[in-house]
């Protein structure tokens, strides 16, 4: 087969048509990935650290239109306090940290990339250390990457963008411990409180009132029964979507309804601590779901799911005492009224748990 000479030229134009596109596409300089790098290393009486941020990132900051000029020591010298400055101004740390930085040299580092700043913050550093940082909000795309040391244990990193939330560091140490429970005891008492359908199966259970044992067995069954799954949901072991738990929490709040009237007919056994237990399984997985939101700090994971479990316990406990001192003075003085009382209490309590379930399977809400 002959190949004709316009056939050749017209290939070898193609070719060269390809590698010029492949040549274009190839950028003149590299640009290093848009991360910066916070560690900090925690004492007993000093937290000390390092920040790395490529040049790239840092010369626009400072007026400079060529990175390469800061790797000449008298331009990152004229510079240093500027930089300083800056970086002190975009970390949030253990309420006003980097406000008491004593910052050390500056060091040439990722093959010329990028500048490191070491920096030292004395003074016994708090259970608990709020942490957030973002270094250059101007690029949407930049990450700021925080490992936080302590001892000899793998260190605990977070990642921050713009849109980040703060993040809480517990120390391992009985300040870090005591940190934790003063700050997940009020949260589980906060969630349990706010939570209209958790309140309302506990109403529902508590309506056809029974001795203090009765009311302690029941409300003692739903806190193991909770405890359970939110543990197994925080640990990652069982996490089932909301999609399914949200109305099924709402679905046991009509079946404790529906089985207050049946056993008001003495058609039924007093079954509310064993429908305690397996309903309080389902609301586990609901409370999970807010605690991870929470932020779980894994630094200190079974101290938090502890005083998270007290926090709802305590809250509990006073929802049962006041509606449960209420019920049985009604009982004691009005008789004849505590039985209307089972009866409309009853019926909101399936009304509003019908009310969520269509809410939820139909809306998502």
């Amino acid at each position: 087969m002959r190949v004709r000479k316009g056939d050749t030229s017209w290939s070898l134009l193609r070719w060269l048509v390809a590698l010029l596109a492949l040549l274009l596409a190839v950028p003149a300089s590299a640009h290093p990935v848009p991360f910066s790098y916070l560690d900090l290393e925690v004492h007993d009486d000093a937290v000390t650290g390092r920040v790395r941020a490529h040049l790239t990132d840092i010369a626009p900051v400072l007026g400079i239109a060529d990175p390469q000029t800061l790797l000449d020591p008298q331009v990152q010298a004229a510079h240093q306090a500027q930089i300083e400055r800056y970086i002190a101004s975009r970390i949030s740390f253990e309420n006003g940290g980097f406000a008491r930085a004593k910052w050390g040299g500056l060091a040439v580092v990722d093959e010329d990339e990028a500048l490191e700043l070491t920096f030292t913050i004395e003074g016994k550093p708090p259970g608990a250390l709020p942490i957030r940082a973002h270094l250059f909000a101007a690029d949407p795309n930049h990450q700021t990457f925080v490992n936080v040391y302590e001892g000899d244990g793998i260190p605990t990193q977070y990642i921050f963008s713009s849109a980040s939330e703060p993040k809480t560091y517990y120390r391992g140490t009985s300040a870090g411990a005591v940190a934790v429970v003063k700050t997940f005891i009020p949260s589980g008492v906060h969630h349990i409180m706010i939570g209209p359908d958790h309140i309302l199966f506990l109403i529902g259970l508590l309506l056809l009132g029974g001795s203090l044992r009765q009311l302690i067995t029941i409300v003692t069954a739903f806190t193991i029964g909770h405890s359970i799954t939110l543990s197994l949901a925080s640990l990652n072991i069982l996490t089932p979507p909301s999609w399914l738990i949200e109305p099924a929490i709402a679905l046991s709040i009509v079946v404790v309804g529906v089985d207050n009237l049946l056993q008001r007919k003495g058609e039924g056994r007093d079954l509310r601590a064993w429908a305690a237990l397996f309903f309080g399984l389902i609301h586990g997985f609901g409370f999970a779901n807010v605690l991870k939101e929470f932020g779980l700090p894994q630094e200190a994971l079974g101290w938090s799911l502890f005083s998270f479990n007290v926090g709802v316990e305590l809250g509990q406990l006073a929802i049962v005492a006041v509606v449960g001192a209420l019920l049985e003075v009604i009982r004691r003085r009005r008789p004849a009224l505590s039985g209307w009382i089972v009866v409309i209490g009853s019926l909101v309590v399936i009304a509003a748990g019908g009310y969520w379930f269509v809410e939820r399977v139909f809306f998502g809400g």
